[in-house]
């Protein structure tokens, strides 16, 4: 499909996109960077591809270069990779908000380069390398998104790509995927931090009992809050005009929950538990989840 691509950080999704590349054949080179000497190091005994020890060099002759690493790093990449970006190439990341990264790149003014933002709806709990899996984005959402100077031959090329590795896409603009994304994503990963801040003190006499016991509520959400922090902490402060709004929004729907425990009003507790329970069957019909029990997860 490419007769070379380079993909910068390898972590968990980085580590996935090189894994399906190999096994799928879709370059006939594949060429790979991290600046941690840990992760390169993981990288030489485990890849039969090019591992680069300067960022720079990944991308030489390359016609797909893809940024999988934490969103605060772009501008220096960037900034390293411009003059050595193969005229043409498509340059694409993989990154949860779209905004800043758009800022950036349009700011550097980039010649000759095909700048379409990808956003592969997949992860894990974990993190590195070791965590990644070729399968990874298999059935899952890969949102899309590009300035209209971008050529429609182009933007379906990236499509096909992801499509071979499995996702299904959808066309989105930078602006309506942060936005959609701050709602999906980023208001759940701040609800389970603060919850399970709330819920594990380590001041708390309960704590071992909160732990040792924990309902499948609580768990899931530790589940969430397990996530890679740096790569949240710069998601949080890229696409923070979304987050803030919506979690004004949370604010008022967990105050109205709580006057109406105050006010022991049954029919509003009532009204508002039956108002969202009909999101889960929406939810499972649109093929994002599963109804066995245990939602599926073993």
């Amino acid at each position: 499909m490419f007769n070379k691509i380079s993909i910068i950080g390898c972590g968990l999704i980085g580590s996935s996109i090189l894994r399906a590349v190999e096994e799928k054949k879709l370059a006939s080179k594949i060429s790979a960077y991290d600046k941690s000497s840990k992760v390169t190091d993981y990288l030489k005994k485990n890849f039969s591809v090019e591992i680069c020890n300067n960022v720079s060099d990944v991308v030489k002759d390359s016609d797909l270069v893809i940024i999988a690493s934490p969103l605060s790093s772009y501008k220096e990449i960037l900034l390293s990779i411009q003059s050595n970006l193969k005229e043409n190439t498509i340059l694409t990341d993989t990154g949860s908000a779209k905004k800043e990264v758009n800022k950036i790149i349009n700011n550097l003014n980039l010649k000759n380069v095909n700048w379409i933002a990808s956003h592969p709806i997949a992860g894990t709990e974990y993190s590195g390398p070791e965590a990644g899996f070729a399968s990874l984005f298999k059935n899952r959402w890969c949102i899309i998104s590009a300035d209209k100077k971008v050529s429609e031959d182009k933007i379906k090329f990236l499509e096909q790509f992801w499509s071979k590795l499995g996702s299904k896409t959808k066309f989105m603009t930078f602006e309506d995927h942060d936005y959609v994304l701050s709602l999906t994503s980023h208001l759940p990963h701040a609800a389970a931090y603060s919850i399970v801040k709330t819920a594990i003190n380590n001041e708390d006499k309960f704590k071992d009992d909160v732990i040792q016991y924990s309902a499948g509520g609580l768990r899931d959400f530790t589940r969430i809050a397990a996530s890679d922090p740096l790569m949240w902490k710069d998601i949080f402060i890229d696409n923070s005009d979304n987050i803030l709004k919506v979690l004004d929004n949370y604010s008022k729907n967990l105050n109205e929950i709580k006057e109406a425990i105050k006010n022991k009003d049954s029919k509003k507790l009532l009204e508002i538990f039956s108002s969202t329970k009909k999101v889960r069957k929406e939810i499972i019909e649109a093929g994002q989840d599963t109804d066995k029990p245990g939602f599926g997860r073993k």
